[in-house]
């Protein structure tokens, strides 16, 4: 029987090219995100790839940001694929924000999809594992946890605090047989921020989705993508000089 899933913030970015490496190894997919249009967009293309047809494919409208909302929409679309085997905690937003510049409301939307809309998706996985024998979450943080960023401060705020709540997590929900990874990427181009040329280590959304998915595969506690030069220079992030972040205005 072939494996199965469930993908947040599927229609765009890592979450799109997740799918799409899911499907290419044989995955039902449960996806979920705003835009319905983009996922039956990503759907018919997943149709398209050899041996798509056989493959089992969910959609369903989900902003996580409303959290009241995630736990029932979730266990509608795991209901719908019947089983499921990985939920990946993908779904969040960036944007470039100055502490003190009138931007609260920016920093707060972050926080509320990156961080709380994120809680609640484990949540909701984990209610579904614990009933069902026990599953594998994996959530998508970043390196960005580890070190802080210029314009960035919120977004790096976000994404400490999910790390923080995995690694708790995880601690916390082992006797249920329920497993979590945690995936560090670096800087990945996707549309969520302008100008992402001017980040070091750059790959491509595609490339980024491969080892995800190899670190997934591998039930791996923390997966570093991509894997060089992040994963020698982790160790260093969290003392990172500031000056290396001053050439980004």
């Amino acid at each position: 029987m072939n494996r199965t899933a469930v993908i947040t913030g599927a229609s765009s970015g890592i979450g799109k090219a997740l799918a799409l490496e899911f499907a290419k190894r044989g995955y039902n997919l449960g996806l979920a995100a705003r835009r319905i249009d983009r996922l039956e967009a990503l759907r018919a293309e997943i149709a398209a790839l050899p041996g798509g047809q056989n493959l089992q494919v969910e959609i369903t409208a989900l902003d996580v940001s409303d959290t009241a909302t995630v736990g029932p929409v979730l266990e509608g679309l795991f209901g719908a694929l019947g089983q499921v085997d990985v939920v990946v905690v993908n779904a969040g937003v960036n944007k470039l924000t100055g502490v003190g510049k009138g931007q609260l409301d920016d920093e707060l939307g972050l926080m509320q999809t990156n961080l709380l809309g994120a809680m609640a998706t484990v949540n909701a996985a984990v209610e579904w594992f614990k009933q069902h024998g026990g599953g594998h979450v994996v959530g998508i943080s970043s390196l960005a946890s580890l070190t802080p960023i210029p314009k960035q401060a919120a977004y790096c705020a976000t994404k400490a605090g999910f790390s923080m709540y995995l690694d708790a997590a995880a601690i916390e929900l082992k006797k249920y047989k329920i497993d979590f990874t945690k995936i560090l990427p670096g800087f990945v181009k996707t549309d969520i921020v302008d100008n992402m040329e001017q980040y070091p280590f750059l790959v491509s959304a595609e490339q980024a989705a491969k080892e995800m998915a190899n670190h997934i595969e591998k039930r791996r506690s923390v997966g570093v993508v991509p894997g060089y030069p992040w994963k020698i220079l982790k160790p260093l992030l969290a003392n990172m000089p500031s000056g290396v972040w001053r050439y980004m205005k």
